[in-house]
C-alpha cells in the first residue's frame, strides 16, 4: 500500500507503529517545521520527524502547504491516499485534491463532538465519561468531513489522567486505522456523513486556564487537575510562590470540610493530605510542587511548609 502519511506529535507514534506492524510504511511522512527551543535555542525536531529518521523514511516539512513545489512532490508519489494524526495545520484544498481516495484522519473524540486541536482535555474538562476514536476523510472545514469508522473506548474515563488517555486513544485509533484503510481503499465501506447539527468544539487551552479558581466546585477543579497536567498544568498561589495542584481527588463530607465555615481555598491539614475548600465541597490534595522544587507527597510538603495550614490559597 502506497500512502503519505501527515503528522507531528508524539500522539501519532503509536499509530504509526500500527502502520509498520501491517508491513505498510509511508512512502513520505510531512511533519512541521523544528521548532527552536532548549539552551541555545537549538532546532528541535518533532516526534514524527525523529520516528521517520529511525526508519529511513524520507520527510518534507512545509513552511507553506500551497507551494507549487511543495505539492507538485506529493503529485511525484503517486500515492492514491493519505494519513493525518496531529498534524497541527490544516489541510488546503490543493492538498486534498492530489489523493483520489482522499485524506484520513485519525481523531481521538466521537464526532461530530468535540470538533479540534483539544478533544482529549475537552472531554475530560466536560465531565463526559465516554469517548473515543474516529477514522474520517478530511474536506476542507475543520473535522467536518464524513466519518469511515468509529470506537467507543471501552472504559469510563472519568478516572483517566491526561497522558494515559492520550495514549491509550492514540492506540485505539492507530488499530481502528489499520482495519479501515483496506476495506476502505477496496470498496466494503462507505462514508457516512456527521450530524453537523450535534457538532461540539473544542476551546483553546492556554496557561492561563491551569490557575485554579477555588470558588468553582471540588468536582470541576479536580477534573482540570486530571485534564490540564502535565500541560499547561494546575497551580494557586500562596505568599506570591507558585504551587503546582497535581493530583487530587474531590470530597464532600461536610463535617470535615465544610464550606459554609472556610472561605474557598483555606488549607487545612486532613491527616497526611491536604485539604482545600472549594466553593461547593473541598479536594484532597495527594501531590504538588512548589515553585522551583521538585514533586512532593502532600506529607512531604506539610513537613517543609508547615504553616500552610490555615492559608488561603489564591
Amino acid at each position: 500500500m502506497s500512502f503519505i502519511f501527515f503528522g507531528t506529535s508524539d500522539f501519532a507514534l503509536p499509530i504509526l507503529e500500527e502502520l509498520k506492524k501491517q508491513g505498510w510504511l509511508p512512502k513520505l511522512i510531512i511533519t512541521t517545521p523544528d521548532s527552536m527551543g532548549g539552551r541555545g535555542l537549538k532546532p528541535k525536531p518533532s516526534p514524527v520527524k525523529i520516528w521517520a529518521e529511525k526508519n529511513n523514511i524520507p520527510v518534507l516539512q512545509p513552511e507553506n502547504l500551497k507551494s507549487p513545489d511543495f505539492t507538485q512532490k506529493l503529485l511525484n508519489t503517486e500515492c492514491s491516499t493519505a494519513v493525518v494524526a496531529s498534524y497541527g495545520k490544516i489541510i488546503p484544498k490543493e492538498i486534498l485534491d492530489i489523493f483520489p481516495k482522499g485524506i484520513l484522519n485519525v481523531h481521538p473524540s466521537l464526532l461530530p463532538k468535540w470538533r479540534g486541536a483539544d478533544p482529549i482535555r475537552s472531554a475530560m474538562l466536560a465531565g463526559d465519561e465516554k469517548t473515543g476514536a474516529t477514522i474520517m476523510l478530511i474536506d476542507e472545514k475543520m473535522d467536518h468531513g464524513p466519518i469511515l469508522a468509529q470506537r467507543e473506548f471501552e472504559f469510563q474515563i472519568s478516572n483517566f489522567k491526561f497522558l494515559k488517555l492520550y495514549g491509550s486513544l492514540a492506540e485505539l485509533g492507530g488499530k481502528l486505522l489499520v482495519e479501515t484503510i483496506p476495506r476502505w481503499l477496496t470498496g466494503k465501506i462507505e462514508s457516512k456523513e456527521q450530524d453537523h447539527s450535534k457538532a461540539t468544539y473544542t476551546k483553546k487551552i492556554t496557561k492561563e486556564d491551569g490557575h485554579i479558581d477555588w470558588a468553582e466546585t471540588a468536582e470541576i477543579i479536580e477534573r482540570k487537575i486530571r485534564a490540564l497536567n502535565p500541560w499547561p498544568g494546575t497551580y494557586a498561589f500562596w505568599n506570591e510562590r507558585r504551587i503546582k495542584i497535581l493530583e487530587a481527588q474531590p470530597k464532600w463530607s461536610k463535617s470535615d470540610l465544610d464550606q459554609k465555615r472556610t472561605k474557598p481555598g483555606f488549607v487545612r491539614r486532613e491527616n497526611s493530605e491536604l485539604g482545600i475548600t472549594c466553593g461547593e465541597g473541598a479536594i484532597l490534595v495527594k501531590k504538588l510542587q512548589m515553585e522551583g522544587k521538585k514533586n512532593q507527597s502532600a506529607t512531604e510538603f506539610l513537613n517543609g511548609y508547615p504553616d500552610i495550614i490555615g492559608a488561603i490559597l489564591n
